[in-house]
C-alpha cells in the first residue's frame, strides 16, 4: 500500500528532493487568502458573514458567539467527554507550567544589573480548525497555554457549521465553556486569522498574537498577517513519521500510521526503517485493516498520496539522518533503546518514545501540546506553549558608581562608531 523510496544510498544533500512531501503551494495559497484577508479588513463583520457562506455553506446570524449557546454547550455535553476534556486540561496545565522561565538578574559589575524578565502578551486569538473533525482537544492546547503564560484576554474562533444553525460545533464551545473562555466567534479560515490581525470595529479588538492549527489557508493567513502580529508556527495537514527497526510491532506501527491518515486526505503518513521484513509487515497489516476503519478511503487516499511511504534506509545512523531532515510534526521512535535514540533527533515537532506512547496520546492527554509544526519547519520552528505568549524584557538597571567604572570603555566604542553623542549621555553624568 505505502510506496517505497530507497534511500539507502542517498546523501544528505540529496534527502530534502527525495523524502515523500505533501505538494502544496504555499505561495499559490498566501495569493488566495490576501484578499480575503483585506475584505475583512475593509468590510469588517459583513465579510466575514460572505466568507462564511462561500467556505462553510451558512451564513451566521451572528459571529459573536452568544453566551447562552456556550452555557448550553456544555450542559448538554457527554459526561464521559466532559470529564475526558477536564483530564486533558488538568495534564496539559502540569506539563505547560513546568515551561515557564524563571526571571534571571544578573550583576554585570558592582552595582550594574541586567535583569530578564518573562511578560505575557495582553491579547490573543486562537484558531479551532473545523473541516472533517471536531477538535476540542485544539481547545484545551491553545487555551492552557495562553492561560498558563498569563494572557490577560483569550478570543476563541472556529468555523461557522451548517449543521448548528451557524454556530461552532458545540464540543468546541463546551470546551471554551469548560476553560472560562467566553469571547468565541463563528469565523474560520483566512477570515478569521484576518479578524483576529486586523480587528473588527464593533466585533473583535485585534491581537498580540495568532495561535492555532489548520489547513494549507489557514497556514497562508497566518504567514500574511505575521509582522502585524506574532504567529506560533505555520500549522498545517498533519504529517507523522515512525522510525523503527526490526524489533518494532508492526501491528503498532500500522495503526498510528493510519491514526493520522485519518485525519485529512492530505495527511502524510511515513515510515523510516532499515527493516525490510518490517515495511512488508506493515503493509499487510495495512491492507488488512484499512477497509475496516470508519474512514477509509479518506486513510486510503492519505496513504498512497505523494506526502506518504515507506524511507527504507541502510541503518539507523542513517535513519537518524533522513528522519532529522524530514523533521516530522510528529516523531514516534520504535527501536530497541528507543531513549536513547529519541536524544539523536534535533528536528521534530514532538518525540513520542517507545511502543506505549503512540501520537493519539500527544493529541488528547499526554499533557504536552499537539499544535506542532509540520512541512519540515519543525528544523527551525517549535510546538506551541508557554513561550509563545511570552515576551523577553531585559530591564538595565546601573547606580552612578557602576556607569562612571565603565565611562572610559563606553566612550571609546562609541567614538569608534562615530556617534559621539553616545559618549557624551554618559561623561554628562559622570563629570558632576
Amino acid at each position: 500500500m505505502l510506496r517505497r523510496l530507497d534511500l539507502k544510498h542517498a546523501t544528505a544533500s540529496d534527502l530534502a528532493s527525495l523524502l515523500p512531501r505533501a505538494e502544496f503551494d504555499i505561495e499559490a495559497a498566501v495569493a488566495a487568502v490576501t484578499p480575503l484577508i483585506a475584505d475583512v479588513r475593509d468590510r469588517g463583520a459583513a465579510a466575514l458573514a460572505d466568507q462564511a457562506e462561500r467556505f462553510d455553506g451558512v451564513r451566521p446570524e451572528r459571529i459573536r458567539v452568544p453566551r447562552e449557546a456556550l452555557t448550553g454547550a456544555l450542559d448538554q455535553l457527554d459526561p464521559g467527554v466532559r470529564d475526558a476534556l477536564a483530564l486533558s486540561i488538568d495534564h496539559a496545565r502540569r506539563a505547560h507550567e513546568a515551561q515557564l522561565p524563571e526571571p534571571r538578574r544578573t550583576e554585570v559589575v558592582p552595582g550594574g544589573f541586567v535583569e530578564q524578565r518573562w511578560v505575557p502578551v495582553q491579547r490573543v486569538g486562537l484558531y479551532v480548525p473545523g473541516g472533517l473533525a471536531v477538535y476540542p482537544s485544539s481547545v484545551v492546547m491553545n487555551v492552557v497555554a495562553a492561560q498558563v503564560a498569563g494572557v490577560a484576554e483569550l478570543a476563541v474562533a472556529s468555523p461557522a457549521q451548517r449543521a448548528f444553525d451557524g454556530l461552532p460545533h458545540p464540543t468546541i464551545l463546551a470546551a471554551c465553556e469548560l476553560l472560562g473562555v467566553d469571547e468565541v466567534y463563528a469565523a474560520g479560515g483566512a477570515g478569521a486569522i484576518a479578524m483576529f490581525a486586523h480587528g473588527v470595529p464593533g466585533l473583535c479588538d485585534p491581537v498580540d498574537v495568532v495561535t492555532g492549527p489548520g489547513n494549507i489557508y489557514v497556514a497562508a493567513a497566518k504567514r500574511a498577517v505575521l509582522g502585524l502580529v506574532g504567529i506560533d508556527a505555520e500549522a498545517g495537514t498533519t504529517e507523522i513519521a515512525i522510525l523503527a527497526d526490526s524489533s518494532a510491532d508492526p501491528a503498532f506501527v500500522a495503526v498510528d500510521l493510519i491514526s493520522q491518515a485519518e485525519h485529512d486526505p492530505a495527511a502524510a503518513s511515513v515510515l523510516i526503517t532499515d527493516a525490510e521484513a518490517l515495511a512488508d509487515a506493515v503493509d499487510a497489516e495495512l491492507e488488512a485493516r484499512v477497509p475496516r476503519t470508519r474512514h477509509a478511503e479518506r486513510v486510503r487516499t492519505a496513504l498512497t498520496g505523494p506526502q506518504s511511504g515507506v524511507a527504507l534506509v541502510r541503518d539507523l545512523d542513517q535513519g537518524v539522518e533522513v528522519t532529522n531532515a524530514y523533521a516530522a510534526e510528529h516523531l514516534e521512535i520504535q527501536t530497541r533503546d528507543a531513549e536513547a535514540v529519541s536524544r539523536r533527533i534535533h528536528s521534530a515537532g514532538a518525540i513520542f518514545v517507545g511502543p506505549h506512547s503512540p501520537v493519539p496520546l500527544g493529541d488528547y492527554l499526554a499533557g504536552s501540546n499537539h499544535v506542532l509544526p509540520t512541512g519540515g519547519t519543525a528544523r527551525f520552528a517549535s510546538g506551541l506553549g508557554v513561550q509563545a505568549f511570552l515576551k523577553s524584557v531585559q530591564v538595565v538597571d546601573y547606580d552612578a558608581a557602576a556607569l562612571a567604572a565603565l565611562s572610559g570603555p563606553l566612550v571609546a566604542l562609541a567614538t569608534s562608531e562615530d556617534l559621539p553623542a553616545h559618549g557624551e549621555s554618559v561623561t554628562a553624568r559622570t563629570a558632576r
